[in-house]
């Protein structure tokens, strides 16, 4: 296969779906693999619109994204994370200010801020509340015989759940979901263009600030009121902290479990055996979840920048190169996991990277888990026949593997208990 068919700055590329074959190949032939740079524009930063993209290495190989996702010194995440953009040093310091953008020790402090609020012990208290909420959600399609699983279901059930974890009034959620497809999806005509993510990065921050000055009148049993009263090192989050913290967990309260809920379900639609075998054994929807994160891999990839010269696989790494993690790719190489291209819903071990991996792990994969699990269990208790009713329509977009809409249609109330 010739690399340069393969193009990982167009988000085009990813639209068609994610070039697992190419993958593949990089991990026989070119694991650390040097990805030349090109000029055109970049992703959304909030601030500008970068223009020189430089080159980056693709690391597909899953030894070689746990190795950079272990070493946030050697391999640092205050450069940018972002694929497409370099950034200037006014932007770059704006984005250091979000969790993301920081290494330890300061990523360390903010992250102790939230992280009790998303322990599994905590999370499981939680559930009775979920699960009433994924039968809400299904209350309204199972009538129907048909709907838009993406909007209609696997969207609601986490814009509901971070709503309310956030303290956003329930009415306000599908503001979250209009902003989150506003910067997700900012190359994707769909969802706009990256002046419409320009606004809303700005209208999600005057909405942040409105929020924080109530709970700093009312506090509240919520995040944002322990975002407003919490302090580091005896230090309140400035303005700017906060709002971007409010940012990131809208944006990844939401945006990354949808897709995981969709591509799931798409997953099990698409593979009959496996659903037969969930539908005879509900006692693996445990690993079905996690093989549904690793099949789907919502986050396709995050950027590191090397601190100094090194070397992977034998391969020289200048200070100050980019280095990109596809997580899509790691979690589909043969040496981490058996059969890897198939779709196996009682996967063990499965040492999947769908929620990263280190000092970076996602906050909330505890609750993203939870969430996954009963929705499709409700579905696959209420709507058993539930399949796909025509094309499938993918987010424009190299960072995140989304769908925007799944029509499907399934016998009404069919299986109901």
């Amino acid at each position: 296969m010739a690399t340069a068919q393969i193009d990982l700055f167009d988000p085009t590329t990813f639209e068609r779906g994610v070039p697992h074959e190419f993958f593949a190949w990089l991990q026989e032939h070119s694991p650390v693999h040097w990805h030349p740079g090109r000029k055109g524009r970049g992703q959304l930063a909030p601030g500008r619109i970068e223009i020189d993209q430089r080159g980056f290495w693709v690391l597909t190989r899953h030894q070689h994204v746990l190795e950079v996702s272990k070493d946030p010194e050697l391999f640092s995440s205050e450069r940018g994370t972002c694929l497409n953009a370099d950034l200037v040093e006014a932007d770059l310091r704006l984005m250091q200010q979000q969790l993301i953008h920081m290494d330890p020790p300061r990523h360390t402090q903010l992250r102790k801020l939230v992280s009790r609020g998303f322990t599994p012990r905590t999370i499981g208290r939680l559930e009775v509340h979920v699960r009433e909420l994924a039968r809400e959600i299904v209350d309204k399609v199972a009538p129907k015989g048909e709907c838009d699983f993406v909007t209609e279901v696997a969207a609601e059930l986490p814009l509901l759940v971070i709503a309310e974890l956030l303290g956003v009034p329930r009415e306000d959620r599908w503001k979250l979901f209009r902003w989150s497809n506003c910067l997700i999806g900012a190359e994707d005509p769909d969802y706009g263009n990256p002046m419409d993510a320009q606004i809303a990065v700005m209208e999600l921050f005057q909405y942040a600030m409105a929020l924080a000055e109530k709970r700093r009148r009312e506090p509240r049993d919520d995040i944002t009121s322990t975002l407003v009263h919490g302090e580091v090192d005896g230090e309140r989050l400035s303005t700017l902290e906060y709002n971007m913290f409010f940012f990131l967990l809208v944006i990844a309260g939401n945006e990354t479990t949808r897709n995981a809920i969709s591509g799931g379900m798409r997953a099990l639609c698409e593979f009959p055996e496996e659903r037969a075998r969930l539908l005879a054994r509900r006692e693996l929807l445990e690993t079905a979840v996690d093989e549904m994160v690793r099949w789907v891999s919502p986050v396709m990839q995050f950027r590191r920048t090397a601190t100094r010269d090194t070397e992977l696989e034998g391969q020289r790494i200048a200070e100050g190169d980019k280095v990109v993690m596809f997580y899509g790719a790691a979690n589909r190489d043969r040496r981490a996991f058996p059969d890897p291209h198939r779709f196996d819903v009682a996967r063990e071990p499965n040492p999947h990277l769908g929620f990263g991996f280190g000092v970076h792990f996602c906050l909330g994969a505890s609750l993203a888990r939870m969430e996954m699990r009963c929705m499709i269990e409700e579905l696959l208790r209420r709507l058993p026949d539930l399949e796909l009713a025509g094309p499938v329509a993918r987010l424009r977009s190299n960072f995140i593997n989304g769908i925007k809409s799944m029509p499907v249609r399934f016998t009404p109330e069919k299986g109901r208990s």
